[in-house]
């Protein structure tokens, strides 16, 4: 099979030109040596990736003894790169999660807490700028990681910081020359349709950028936000394209299989509802038949998904890595795209 070269994309409506697979770093500093990391850096950069994304909260999980290795390791590889070539992506911890170990606990999104994330996240990552900086999860009471049903009942005080507040805070940042544009992720509807509107109204930073999870077995974006952002220019980063590593088949095999699903408890919520493991033997049987790995199938769908500005892979071995990048190389044939469908329409979004 000839490789077929990287492609990049104007990421919705920014100047950034991103590769249409991004690599995700949150197994550095917990599963993967700074070592390790740094030749998963080298692998993604050779194969045509200049996209990379991490987070101030990273590694995953969440822990006092690891916060900001991540973001650590790839600042020591990044100064050894010409920086103008790499599109660099973090994210600043919202309120509402036990996180205490970051700057005291996240209060939400205004200056004080955003500045102080941005400046520590710049000091790791040994740069002067970041160019794409999302917003972890929103700063309101929403369903996120599993959850599924948005409800009024656990609102509370509402909205923990305004989103007026957040873009003027993210102004001044962009007006300092720290960030270069701004990006949400974990978002709904409502939130992308604030972000743009209160933008356009007040001449703030416009979001260019949602980072949600989108696999085979959560599709919910394509019902919910896939009109909103293509008519706002708002791409997709696709992340958990393999569903924490429930697409490669291997819990099918062995439910015991090691992985983060079972090494970490904290990745339950979203992949033990019911249905689960049905839609993805189903998936696993379609591979199969076509010849191609399970995991390969997954991420060739999500690659080349219209709606799909970037999709972000991550692994835990070189090895994982160079199947997820041998993925770019597969085009699936309209009749294969049909029967994914299908099985959606069988076993429609069992992990949300």
């Amino acid at each position: 099979m000839t490789p077929s070269p990287m492609a990049y994309r104007h990421l919705g409506g920014s100047d950034l030109n991103v590769s249409a697979v991004c690599l995700g770093t949150m197994t550095f500093g917990q599963q993967n040596s700074e070592a390790e990391g740094h030749a998963q850096l080298d692998r993604a950069r050779d194969a045509g990736i200049n996209f990379i994304d991490t987070a101030e909260m990273y590694s995953v999980p969440a822990r006092a003894e690891t916060y900001g290795a991540t973001e650590t390791i790839v600042g020591t590889w990044l100064k050894r790169q010409d920086r103008s070539k790499i599109v660099l992506a973090t994210k600043a911890a919202g309120p509402g999660r036990t996180l205490e170990w970051i700057r005291g606990g996240p209060k939400g999104f205004g200056k004080a807490d955003l500045s102080a994330a941005v400046d520590a996240s710049l000091k790791r990552l040994q740069t002067d700028y970041i160019d794409l900086y999302q917003l972890h999860w929103p700063a309101r009471r929403q369903p996120m990681f599993g959850g599924w049903q948005y409800s009024p009942a656990r609102e509370g005080d509402g909205v923990i910081t305004p989103i007026e507040e957040t873009l003027e805070a993210l102004a001044e940042l962009v007006a300092a020359g720290k960030i270069r544009h701004v990006g949400v992720s974990n978002e709904h509807p409502w939130g992308v349709m604030e972000f743009t509107r209160l933008a356009k109204a007040r001449g703030l930073p416009r979001i260019v950028s949602i980072q949600n999870a989108y696999s085979l077995v959560n599709r919910t974006y394509d019902l919910t936000l896939a009109e909103v952002c293509h008519r706002e220019n708002v791409g997709l980063l696709a992340y958990s394209p393999l569903a924490f590593g429930h697409l490669t088949g291997k819990y099918l095999a062995d439910p015991k299989a090691d992985g983060r699903i079972n090494r970490f408890a904290d990745f339950g919520q979203r992949y033990s509802k019911p249905g689960l493991q049905e839609a993805v033997a189903a998936y696993v049987a379609l591979a199969r038949v076509i010849g191609i790995s399970p995991a390969q199938l997954a991420l060739a769908w999500c690659y080349r998904r219209w709606s799909v500005a970037s999709t972000i892979i991550g692994a835990t071995s070189l090895a994982q890595l160079d199947e997820n990048l041998s993925a770019w190389n597969i085009d699936l044939a309209p009749e294969v795209l049909d029967k994914l469908d299908a099985i959606h329409l069988r076993h429609p979004n069992p992990a949300p």
